[in-house]
């Protein structure tokens, strides 16, 4: 995996709790964090869309733990 290309979020503090993004090509993009770089995770850009839009409209913020609960 080092031969990609990663980018720290702007919205990553300095020293930790980065959230690294690369984008290889062939409709995949992928994620790590700081703390552990060795955790990839791999979605389209698509579903990274979806999700960036549900959290910021607050679908997650009830999570829990156990799932989602209930409002």
């Amino acid at each position: 995996m080092s031969d990609l290309n990663w980018r720290k979020s702007s919205y990553s503090p300095e020293a930790a709790n980065c959230v690294y993004v690369a984008a290889p090509g062939a409709g995949t993009v992928k994620l790590r964090e700081s703390d552990e770089p060795g955790v990839i995770l791999t979605t389209t850009p698509a579903a990274l869309r979806t999700f960036i839009h549900a959290a910021k409209a607050g679908e997650f913020d009830c999570v829990t733990e156990h799932g989602l609960s209930r409002r």
